[in-house]
């Protein structure tokens, strides 16, 4: 059995003629990543149909639900209701994340296996940290943190905050790809065992069943179980608490 883990395939390169930009790669990463916001645009419309103020359906309590969770998870670590307006951006940030990495389970390449995904979206995080930090002291005043608490700091300081969007990028991407990596390799291994021992099996009865990787079925269902649906919904939520915490200290100034 042969296991790639060279990344997201290309299934179309277009020349833009600009040096600085390089080639259009419509790359499977990009795809799902579209297959991702369909799924969760569609469920949107889905549990927001004819909204009701009493006897709600079982589809509106649902979507009730999520809004709530996602007030509570703003206010309680933030300390009020000063961020609400942050709200639907966690909301979506959260939706996108763990939608993106459950969907491995389908058989699709989840876009968070994609360095590029998880950058993008620590960039627009890193912006709106820098943001609420001036916003809290005035430009002058977030430059003059980097000489907080002596001036010969600054170089660190410097280091320490290009260092957070690239370590909330990092983090999600390596835990996401590890455990793709992790179940292909379990899976592939046991294919090739199952092969040979089947394979020991003498005549055409081996021969057939050499080709059936049984020892594959069971043990690669229980570790997806783990990195896929535990470890996804979990990274998703890591990223999004530091988003909050993030942009939330920087608010306090």
């Amino acid at each position: 059995m042969n296991f790639d883990i060279s990344g997201a395939k290309i299934f179309l390169k277009i020349p833009t003629g600009i040096p600085v930009l390089g080639d259009f790669l419509l790359s499977e990463t990009l795809v799902v990543s579209w297959v991702v916001m369909l799924i969760i645009t569609g469920l949107c419309i889905f549990l927001t149909r004819n909204l009701k103020v009493e006897n709600i359906g079982k589809r509106q309590a649902i979507a009730e639900l999520i809004v709530e969770s996602a007030n509570n998870l703003v206010r309680t670590n933030t300390g009020g209701n000063r961020f609400d307006k942050m709200i639907p951006f966690v909301a979506a940030l959260f939706g996108t994340s763990i939608v993106s990495n459950l969907i491995s389970l389908t058989g699709l390449r989840s876009p968070t296996a994609d360095l590029s995904t998880e950058a993008a979206w620590a960039i627009v995080v890193f912006t709106m940290i820098t943001a609420n930090k001036i916003k809290a002291g005035g430009f002058l005043g977030y430059l003059k943190g980097f000489t907080t608490p002596i001036f010969i700091m600054t170089p660190f300081n410097i280091l320490s905050e290009i260092a957070t969007p690239i370590s909330m990028a990092c983090r999600h991407f390596g835990n996401i790809l590890s455990g793709i990596v992790i179940n292909g390799l379990i899976y592939a291994a046991l294919a090739l065992a199952s092969s040979a021992l089947l394979g020991l099996i003498p005549g055409a009865v081996g021969a057939f069943l050499s080709h059936i990787p049984i020892l594959s079925v069971g043990l690669p269902a229980i570790l997806s179980f783990y990195f896929d649906w535990f470890s996804g919904a979990m990274q998703a939520f890591i990223f999004t608490m530091l988003t909050i915490m993030y942009i939330a200290n920087a608010a306090e100034g």
